[in-house]
């Protein structure tokens, strides 16, 4: 005898009559909206699981950025509301943010204060700048190269400005300066910039429907600019040398340090060390009218540091390589955020700008090579060769070919 028939069994009187009156709650209920609702939301968790891919390293940035930045707001108005809403001269939150005269005892805040915003609104231009800029860069070079890059331009900012503020609160005589709080994303925007500018520098972004345009190259000295003038006028100081501190830092190790892929096949495997191409000299993050002096001032900076056997020179492999990253990069774009351009315009857009690119690559490239051949000495041979083995040993150009190494380029605008 099964379980459903001793519960039948037990059943009081009138219980067959009410089911059967008022029928089974489960088939009698009909509820269409409520099925639909429930498929449709469905079907929005898998699209929004679908769609919302963040990278880890991406990721893992934007939760200590919301993070740190809650923790941070939430010690601040919980010391406000102890001390009655009265200015203190002491640093509110000194163990989150980057505090000149008391990083020794709060070490580690070299490494949040990058993370740490003040309010809602550097929270979500840092959280834009991560989510779109951290994306591109971390699928263009890699999960571990991202997070070294990252590394980089979070700490070496905040070390160095440690120095800058005690030199200048020493020489100031004012206290506040050592007692200023250091936090905040500026250093990664600026990073930022310099990576676009490595990886798209020719690419044109268009805003306000064409009203403005203007190249990626020339987003870090606008940048530069911005923080700058506004430190003087409206007292941001903090931001300005923030600024300039991530675009040297990152910089810095993208040109020197960061391996690059060896498209030559000169390297031992690992890759080239840091991009010697010409297009990312420091002096091309500026205007043109501007790299002349500066180009002058980092070449010999430059020469100091390979003199004191600080930096090692570009071979001229590396250069090669460097040259050749810039052609293979022709054809990258910046995410659809940066670029207003639909349809067969973008595509134009773009390989107008590849064209470009190349054009001036292989334009360095010619010089190099052309330099290259000059500086080379000739060998003197030791005998007069006969006609017969001149003509055998020197093969003749066929007609409409170059000698070998000469480059020329013609760009395809149809």
């Amino acid at each position: 005898m099964g379980i459903h028939t001793l519960y039948k069994k037990r059943e009081p009187q009138g219980a067959e009559s009410s089911r059967a009156k008022y029928g089974n709650f489960r088939s009698g209920l009909n509820f269409p909206h409520l099925d639909t609702w429930a498929t449709s939301a469905f079907c929005f968790r898998s699209n929004m699981s679908l769609r919302i891919n963040i990278p880890p390293a991406t990721r893992s940035c934007l939760v200590g950025l919301l993070t740190l930045s809650l923790l941070y707001n939430i010690a601040r108005w919980r010391q406000i509301d102890t001390t009655g809403g009265t200015p203190t001269t002491s640093p509110l939150v000194p163990y989150l943010t980057l505090v000149p005269s008391y990083v020794f005892y709060y070490p580690w805040t070299i490494a949040t204060a990058t993370f740490v915003e003040q309010n809602i609104f550097t929270v979500l231009l840092n959280a834009a700048t991560i989510f779109y800029g951290g994306k591109y860069l971390e699928r263009a070079w890699g999960s571990r190269e991202f997070s070294k890059f990252i590394a980089v331009i979070a700490v070496i900012p905040c070390v160095v400005i440690v120095p800058i503020y005690l030199t200048w609160g020493a020489i100031g005589g004012s206290s506040g300066t050592t007692l200023t709080q250091i936090c905040g994303g500026v250093s990664i925007q600026g990073s930022f910039l310099v990576a676009f500018k490595q990886l798209v520098p020719e690419h044109t972004v268009t805003v306000f429907k064409g009203l403005v345009k203007m190249r990626v190259k020339h987003f870090p000295a606008l940048f530069l600019l911005l923080n700058t003038i506004g430190g003087f006028i409206f007292g941001t100081d903090t931001a300005g040398v923030l600024a300039w501190l991530g675009v040297l830092a990152s910089w810095t190790y993208l040109r020197f340090y960061k391996r690059q892929p060896d498209l030559t096949g000169t390297s031992n495997g690992s890759g080239i060390k840091g991009d010697a191409s010409e297009t990312f000299a420091f002096a091309c993050l500026f205007p043109d009218v501007m790299q002349p002096p500066i180009a002058f001032v980092a070449d010999q900076i430059y020469a100091v540091l390979v003199a004191m056997r600080i930096m090692t020179p570009f071979s001229e492999d590396d250069i090669a390589s460097g040259n050749q990253q810039v052609l293979a990069r022709g054809e990258a774009g910046l995410p659809t955020l940066l670029s207003s351009q639909r349809g067969g315009a973008g595509s134009r857009g773009k390989r107008e700008e590849a064209e470009r690119r190349r054009t001036l690559a292989l334009r360095a490239l010619d010089q190099r090579l052309q330099a290259a051949t000059i500086a080379r000495p000739q060998p003197q041979p030791l005998g007069e060769p006969s006609s017969s083995s001149h003509g055998a040993s020197a093969p003749v150009a066929a007609a409409g070919q170059g000698m070998l190494g000469e480059t020329s380029y013609n760009p395809d605008h149809a």
